[in-house]
């Protein structure tokens, strides 16, 4: 709303932009041959190994991917998917070539009888079974007399081929992947194999992190000796003022006062008759639906309605009124209202829970249900009398003999109006007073019913006026959005900050956003935004003014991150907690050395801590943690033996092996072995491609496109 009236404002300037636009843009094709991100121009969205993945092919793609899955994913969402799919294919295809793996038609034909298409009518002979020949004659009829289906066909017969390979690669490389005995019973050790032992930890925690002092130079070194740990990829900080274009009091207020005054009469002064006429209000027209057709957002609804029906925030008040009264102005939502009360039925709609007793042959009755007619009539009258008793609670009875889809429920079927059930069902339940326990038979067997409650229902009229922007209100935003662009442009760089505190606008940071990113927080899917701070003519420190579905948001691009190696200053906030980690188990082993167990307990002020059945597989010490190296040094020690200080996760440590229990003796360790092996097979599919891209040179070009 707010860029189509300041663009209808601003017609003759925005002519002037575009016309001057369209020249640049003329002038910078014919002599820099360059796309909007100063590169040249190109037709690759990717290369994968120096292997091209074409903007026509991928476009092609993308828009397949949009008929079929475009009411569920965004434009971004669905280029990234199209790209992994693309990128997994090409580097697949580059193994398949290097392997020598193919597919022949009679293979093809062995695959499409373990798939869907085996379904497929077309492909079945005349007793239903997918036959061969059936299926290569269909594919040639289609080639001569339906080339569209034809050439369906062979898309889909690409993805057949496609997956074709991938099978049997998979499976050659699940077929050298396995686990050996003496590998199940490794396995089976560090789960069963058990140590009881006593420690004492001092937690790094008794330190204070200000007592440790780290240097720049000492986070840099770090970085440098653990590069592969410390990388990244090209990323944005951003922070924005978001100017939200939403209804100001004074526009709430006039809403409100529009639709009081709609419920009263109003005089009129007819020009034309030289006469005054009164126009009916809410509260007394007598043409309901036309009255609310010229004045409100919401029509006439003639359904009755239960309480659970209504409007929450007014629910008691409306169902409280008598026919003809009213309840509002109220606001529900972002709309003011008024209710008028129309007419009332009541105990309309009734809450009620049921046993049923199907039978052999009875309307929706489960096929293992073999009892007789005569037989379910006799065991629906023992529950009839069972649920009757003063001491029986009728959920329990249902839950644990009822053949309805609401015995989890404890047969509990909610509220429901007249005409809903089978006929037996519906007068029983309007018939008869609430509690009140009674036996029917309808199509699907014999019910119990128990009324659990009744309620009134409703007809109700709703005049409804939803709250908008006003036009003051959307000028104001747009006045207050570019006075705040100009002052943060005119400013120093890192001035954000302030001249948004003196406006009392919030500013909020948006850290480490990729270059496929679309959804910002606080702004939902902004691509716009993104693309506009991965543009390499974008510098830090540079602010644009959004025109947003919503409002505006004024944006400052503040940091640029470099794929590759972390700088020391973007890495120090991982890095810092190890330093000061290192050197606090530094500091408490200098302190203690050569001391036993009970005497480094007391000089740090702790206990001494036991710990049973702890395993390698599972190595966490009760009150603790997790402490891998900790528990691994406490299996290598000797029955009474205590290790020397120990840097673990949490703090340093000194153990003392108690009892080592090893596992119960198997005659032989297959099973366990089976297992692993399966486990290793299974991560075969994500494991190879995973370590396939890991290895490959890739280069992304999405960004420019898209």
């Amino acid at each position: 709303m707010a860029i189509l009236e300041n663009i209808r404002k601003r017609t003759t300037v925005l002519i002037l932009i575009i016309g001057l636009a369209l020249f640049a843009f003329v002038i910078s094709g014919i002599f820099t041959g360059s796309d909007f991100s100063g590169g040249k121009i190109s037709s690759i969205v990717a290369e994968v190994n120096g292997e091209a993945i074409g903007r026509e092919e991928f476009t092609r793609k993308l828009e397949l991917a949009q008929r079929q899955f475009g009411q569920n994913f965004s434009a971004t969402q669905l280029v990234n998917r199209v790209y992994d799919q693309e990128v997994r294919n090409t580097l697949l295809n580059q193994e398949f070539e290097r392997l020598g793996i193919d597919v022949e038609s009679d293979q093809i034909v062995d695959f499409i009888k373990n798939t869907g298409y085996a379904q497929d009518p077309s492909f079945q002979n005349e007793n239903g079974v997918f036959d061969a020949e059936v299926f290569k004659t269909t594919i040639a009829d289609w080639r001569e007399t339906q080339p569209l289906l034809y050439d369906n066909w062979l898309t889909i017969e690409k993805s057949i081929i496609q997956s074709a390979k991938e099978q049997i690669y998979f499976n050659l490389i699940k077929s050298g992947v396995g686990a050996t005995l003496a590998e199940g019973e490794f396995d089976y050790q560090l789960a069963n194999d058990k140590v009881d032992l006593a420690y004492v930890r001092v937690p790094y925690t008794s330190i204070a992190d200000s007592s440790i002092q780290v240097s720049k130079s000492e986070i840099a070194d770090y970085v440098k000796q653990h590069q592969n740990e410390y990388k990244q990829e090209k990323a944005r900080d951003i922070r924005f003022v978001f100017f939200e274009e939403k209804p100001s009091t004074a526009d709430e207020t006039a809403v409100k006062e529009a639709v009081t005054a709609l419920m009263g009469d109003t005089v009129e002064f007819n020009e034309a008759a030289n006469t005054t006429d009164t126009i009916a209000g809410f509260k007394t027209t007598k043409d309901m639906a036309a009255f609310l057709d010229r004045n409100s957002d919401e029509k006439l609804d003639t359904i009755y309605k239960a309480k659970r029906d209504l409007p929450a925030v007014a629910a008691d008040q409306i169902m409280a009124l008598a026919v003809g009264e009213t309840y509002g102005p109220y606001k529900d939502g972002s709309s003011y209202k008024v209710t008028k009360m129309m007419d009332r039925k009541s105990n309309g709609t009734v809450k009620a829970s049921h046993i049923l007793i199907a039978y052999e042959g009875a309307t929706r009755a489960n096929s293992s249900i073999k009892r007789t007619k005569e037989e379910a009539e006799a065991e629906a009258k023992r529950l009839l009398t069972e649920a009757k008793k003063a001491d029986t609670e009728f959920s329990v009875l249902a839950r644990d003999n009822s053949d309805g889809p609401s015995a989890p429920r404890g047969g509990d079927l909610g509220y429901f109006q007249e005409g809903v059930m089978a006929d037996e069902f519906n007068d029983f339940c309007f018939n008869n007073p609430v509690d009140a326990i009674g036996l029917v038979e309808t199509e699907f067997g014999f019910h119990i019913i128990k009324v659990d409650d009744k309620q009134d229902v409703v007809q109700v009229a709703t005049l409804a006026r939803e709250v908008e922007p006003s036009e003051e209100t959307v000028n104001t935003l747009f006045t207050d959005a570019t006075q705040f662009e100009m002052k943060v442009s005119d400013a120093d760089a890192n001035a954000f900050d302030d001249i948004a505190k003196e406006s009392d606008y919030t500013v909020r940071p948006v850290n480490k956003i990729a270059e496929m990113d679309e959804n910002l927080p606080g702004l939902s899917a902004q691509r716009n935004i993104v693309q506009w701070a991965f543009n390499e003519e974008t510098s830090v420190g540079d602010i644009k003014r959004f025109d947003l579905a919503s409002g505006y948001a004024v944006v400052q691009l503040t940091k640029k991150y470099k794929e590759g190696p972390m700088s020391a200053e973007d890495a120090s906030a991982l890095v810092l907690p190890k330093i000061r980690k290192e050197k606090k188990a530094a500091q408490i082993i200098a302190n203690n050395k050569g001391e036993t167990m009970d005497a480094f307990a007391k000089d740090n002020n702790v206990t001494v801590s036991t710990a049973s059945a702890v395993t390698i597989k599972s190595p966490t010490i009760p009150g603790a943690g997790r402490e891998p190296y900790v528990v691994g040094k406490a299996f290598s020690l000797a029955e009474g033996a205590t290790s020397g200080l120990l840097e673990g996760e949490s703090g340093v440590y000194m153990v003392k092996l108690n009892k080592k229990n090893q596992g119960v003796k198997l005659p032989n360790f297959s099973t366990f072995a089976q297992t692993l092996s399966t486990q290793n097979q299974n991560s075969v599919n994500s494991g190879v491609y995973n370590a396939l891209k890991e290895g490959a040179e890739i280069e992304d070009n999405r960004a420019t496109f898209y």
